[in-house]
């Protein structure tokens, strides 16, 4: 369990776990409205190679945004998802099983769709600007990403 004072200190989390990722992996984010799921996101991409000025945004309308790092980020917000049916009219598995490394918000309204090894994030709110953030490596590469971002 990580826990963070601020949302700076919640992006440079996300750096740190970003700089470990590779193409084909997944993270799924998992916490209320408000919970820095996007700003973890944030993190996430500069981690992967995503340049300041191409800031990262919920991508709440659109559903998926693809971001250009060291390898092509895929954004995907679940939030406006009613049915676990829509996901399938996304191509989700280009995503999930792409070159890129998907990072989906709202990942619990898909949990079955998730593949077997996943890095899933849950964040909750503990106050105006802290965070309680954990890490659940599902697999043993996310093991091995895990113990390097403890250190």
């Amino acid at each position: 369990m990580i826990e963070t004072k601020s949302a700076t200190e919640t992006i440079e989390l996300g750096k740190k776990i970003g700089k470990l990722l590779q193409a084909g992996d997944v993270v799924a984010l998992i916490g209320r409205l408000g919970s820095g799921k996007t700003t973890l996101t944030q993190g996430l991409a500069r981690g992967l190679g995503v340049k300041r000025k191409d800031y990262v945004t919920s991508p709440s309308f659109t559903l998926i945004k693809e971001h250009k790092g060291r390898i092509p980020i895929y954004h995907i917000d679940l939030y406006r998802i009613d049915n676990i049916k829509e996901i399938f009219n996304l191509g989700y598995e280009e995503y999930f099983y792409g070159e890129g490394v998907a990072i989906i918000e709202w990942a619990d309204k898909i949990r079955k769709l998730l593949p077997r090894e996943v890095l899933i994030i849950n964040l909750e709110i503990i106050g105006e600007n802290r965070r309680k953030i954990e890490l659940v490596p599902k697999g043993k590469h996310y093991q091995n990403i895990i113990k390097k971002v403890y250190g």
